[in-house]
């Protein structure tokens, strides 16, 4: 069975850190461009990062440039996003997607793979 699982989601005060994981079973990573999208209640879904099949192309919606960092383990199967200097405005949900193919997509629809999600909640 094909399966995309998120961790490390929580409640973290602003400027803090979490680091998400993304773990593939059922179907392998090395052939998948991963990406990181987002969604908080009433907003539409946006693409955060994503990072290509061998990680040497990574991109980041500007409003998490220098804060977050995509990285994958291949070995593993697992992609992560690491989230530093966290703010009010990074709650959402943030799910992982993957495409088999090497280089990211164009939004959401380009996605095959989807996980269900991982609550992000930045608040003092």
């Amino acid at each position: 069975q094909l399966q995309f699982v998120e961790s490390g989601g929580g409640l973290v005060q602003p400027g803090g850190s979490l680091r998400l994981s993304c773990a593939a079973s059922g179907f392998t990573l090395d052939y998948s461009a991963v990406s990181w999208f987002r969604q908080a209640p009433g907003k539409e879904r946006e693409g955060v990062s994503c990072i290509s099949r061998d990680g040497g192309s990574t991109n980041y919606v500007d409003s998490v440039k220098g804060r977050f960092t995509i990285s994958r383990d291949n070995a593993k199967n697992t992609v992560y996003l690491q989230m530093n200097s966290l703010k009010s405005e990074d709650t959402a949900m943030y799910y992982c997607a993957a495409r088999p193919y090497s280089t990211c997509g164009v939004g959401f629809a380009s996605y095959t793979y989807w996980g269900q999600g991982a609550q992000v909640t930045v608040s003092s």
